[in-house]
């Protein structure tokens, strides 16, 4: 499957116009050679000039992909519909089914979101050949496209079944890609944030958000205390922060746009009786009062498919609020998350305390630290770091891939932390099983991975 970044020109038949030229005498065919002033020949691009436009294309790019515009389908909106953290209130397939967990490999929305994955990796991937040939300095352009491809590159490990491809656009045509396993996709993403760090220079931008990316990374790979190492010396207060503005559609925030604004396509759900998030398993996001890191109100909101009604109202994101990609905050869970895995009463005492220390100096106003005590069990010391993680990564792109590791690293069954049991009032239905995106039918196309998925596993 043909994953084009850059158009290249294009030559609009003369046949026609020689034709009517007949034999005039003097007639000439000079004319009709016209080269379209909207699209990029490689000539224009591969040069110093042409490769500063060619690396903000790739940044606007990923920054669409991961939380803009009003299409939707970006990396937190489809990890979060899969996930606890939203469920559809819309009428097209290719939402309804991602959040039912029950998925087929030809829905048009999650199509789209998979050729923008490839898009941005495939262009930071010619960008940064680019860079190295025509404008090597600052060598943090470099590095901040590694850092780009990084991070997409565990969103597919993170998000899809095992088998991704990962083909490549060159000068000569594709070269289709084979199937990867999850845990080679992993190796890959890991191998992209070595080269950003390596070609940072000086510049602590590029040099944290290289050092989260391998730390989560070496997280999902179960390497915890190595994890641990590459994020220390990030500091608490990093942020990496999309850009969005009104400026365009395309710029605008994807998550206003998803829950926000009237006859919205998603929506959060309110705790039951019990207190139980989305399908009997999720957190409650929604508290009351509200927990700071999620704000919301009440609202008299309808969804989009005229029956979901008084849908609560996010406000953690407007039209132009940035995204968080990495942070400090998440620094420090991976370093607690390290010392829970040591499994023994000092550790889940010192993890607690560290939960406390982010609620009392990582926001403000400073949160009340948790009530009661550490907890005595490992299984309880885990579920407490996980839901305090998804409250202080909520809407980032991070829960889809920490319910899986619940499954695959801490052996929780996925009954037990995916949403399960029957849809959200007025949906009909119950959940299936699914706990990835399948691969697009249409990457059949590649002739090296006709079969789809290798297997569903978390």
């Amino acid at each position: 499957m043909r994953f084009p970044f850059v158009t290249r020109r294009f030559i609009r038949p003369a046949s026609a116009v020689i034709l009517a030229c007949g034999v005039a005498a003097g007639c000439s065919t000079d004319t009709l050679d016209i080269t379209d002033p909207d699209v990029l020949n490689v000539a224009d691009y591969a040069t110093a000039a042409g490769a500063t436009p060619l690396r903000l294309g790739v940044i606007q790019d990923f920054q669409n992909a991961f939380s803009g515009n009003v299409n939707l389908e970006n990396m937190i909106v489809v990890t979060g519909n899969v996930s606890d953290e939203m469920y559809s209130t819309d009428t097209f397939d290719g939402r309804l089914f991602p959040n039912q967990r029950a998925m087929i490999d030809n829905l048009p929305e999650l199509d789209a979101f998979y050729r923008n994955m490839h898009r941005i990796r495939a262009g930071a991937t010619r960008t940064i050949n680019i860079l190295k040939r025509v404008a090597p300095t600052p060598v943090q352009n470099v590095g901040e496209m590694y850092g780009i491809r990084g991070f997409t590159e565990n969103m597919f490990a993170e998000a899809y079944c095992s088998g991704v491809p990962f083909s490549e656009e060159t000068d000569a045509g594709t070269e289709f890609g084979t199937p990867q396993t999850t845990v080679q996709i992993y190796a890959r993403a890991l191998a992209s944030f070595d080269s950003a760090l390596a070609s940072a220079g000086t510049d602590t931008r590029v040099q944290n958000i290289a050092r989260i990316g391998r730390g989560r990374v070496l997280l999902n790979q179960g390497r915890f205390d190595d994890a641990a190492a590459a994020v220390s010396a990030v500091p608490t207060n990093f942020a990496w922060v999309t850009a969005h503005s009104t400026a365009s559609p395309r710029q605008e925030n994807g998550m206003w746009n998803a829950l926000t604004v009237p006859n919205s396509r998603y929506a959060i759900v309110l705790p039951d009786a019990q207190g139980r998030g989305e399908g009997l398993n999720g957190v409650a996001f929604l508290t009351s009062p509200a927990d700071p890191r999620i704000p919301w109100v009440p609202s008299t909101r309808t969804g989009f498919n005229g029956s979901s009604r008084n849908l609560p109202t996010q406000l953690k994101y407007d039209r132009t609020t940035g995204a968080v990609v990495a942070n400090g905050i998440e620094a420090r869970l991976i370093e607690l998350e390290a010392r829970v895995r040591r499994d023994n009463q000092a550790d889940r005492d010192a993890v607690f305390a560290g939960l406390n220390n982010l609620r009392a100096t990582a926001i403000s106003p400073a949160m009340a630290p948790l009530p009661g005590s550490a907890p005595t069990t490992q299984a309880a010391a885990v579920s407490l770091l996980f839901e305090e993680r998804a409250k202080w990564l909520y809407l980032t792109g991070h829960r889809l891939g920490d319910l899986r590791r619940l499954v695959r690293q801490y052996g929780r069954a996925a009954n037990t932390v995916f949403p399960t049991g029957n849809l959200p009032a007025p949906l009909a239905g119950v959940y299936g099983n699914d706990v990835n995106l399948p691969i697009p039918f249409d990457e059949r196309n590649n002739p090296k991975a006709t079969a789809g998925c290798l297997d569903r596993n978390p």
